[in-house]
């Protein structure tokens, strides 16, 4: 009987979380409250409500703290269902998997403040034990697609990616040393050091360009318009990589998924014959 029910709780719980299947009703009613709980998070720093709305959000928090929770441990009970986790210390491997170590980390720190020192901690300390609500984002990772689809593009273009980071760190410093020799003395507060001239590069180089600081020398003008050029390439060039990587996984998707279409009315014609 216990095997039964533990076994069903599995798959109500896994069910769409490969991104095929669709989604259980267990599965559903968590994408909603983890959506709550964020929407939660936002309206918990909003100065004007009174106190009475204030408590109403915190006791709505506390219901869903208390259910993300219990979410975990019944995933620690059903996790033997998957032969990945079966054994003596099948709960344990569990245990320090990604989604367990996310899950975790998306109540424990707010439940461990109710019940020992919610009335002794800092604002600041709240806020950060409040911030890692953010980990129930891997809650929606496990049944929207495109997280995985994300995932993947983000794997198949690493290396690219890495090299972008590298180039545009490279050339952030190169500029920012280029400023500092052409502006340091005329602008020391902006440019009179290379950390200091970092801050206007990246500025720059991002093309967000906030005009805080910018050079005022002919030189400097001409220097950084090169470099502001030269920006545009930094930013559209890994963002060009993961848009080719994104697309490869797509398409790999529905070759897949073609191919299984294929396959399961090959298997049935197979069956009538």
């Amino acid at each position: 009987m216990e095997n039964t029910l533990r076994a069903k709780l599995y798959r109500k719980l896994e069910k769409g979380s490969d991104g095929q299947e669709k989604l259980s009703l267990i599965s559903r009613i968590l994408v909603v409250l983890v959506i709550s709980s964020l929407v939660l998070l936002a309206l918990e720093t909003e100065p004007d409500f009174n106190s009475d709305a204030q408590a109403f959000l915190r006791t709505l928090n506390v219901i869903l703290v208390v259910i993300f929770a219990l979410e975990y441990l019944v995933r620690l009970w059903v996790c033997v269902e998957n032969p990945a986790y079966q054994g003596p210390m099948g709960r344990v491997r569990y245990a320090f998997s990604f989604f367990a170590i996310a899950d975790f980390l998306a109540f424990a720190p707010e439940l461990l403040l109710m019940i020992f020192a919610s009335d002794q901690v800092s604002p600041q300390v709240l806020a950060i034990l409040k911030a890692f609500r953010l980990f129930r984002l891997f809650k929606l990772a496990r049944y929207i697609p495109a997280f995985n689809l994300l995932g993947e593009a983000m794997r198949k273009a690493g290396s690219q990616l890495l090299t972008s980071l590298f180039l545009a760190m490279g050339l952030v410093y190169i500029s920012a040393v280029a400023l500092y020799l052409i502006e340091g003395d005329i602008q020391p507060d902006a440019f009179g050091s290379i950390p200091r001239a970092v801050w206007w590069a990246i500025a720059t180089l991002t093309t967000v360009g906030y005009g805080d600081v910018f050079p005022v020398t002919p030189f400097g003008r001409v220097a950084a318009s090169v470099i502001a050029l030269a920006g545009i390439g930094v930013v559209a060039l890994p963002a060009g990589v993961f848009a080719s990587a994104f697309s490869d996984v797509i398409r790999e998707q529905a070759e897949k998924k073609a191919g299984e279409a294929a396959r399961r009315q090959l298997t049935g014609e197979d069956e009538e014959e």
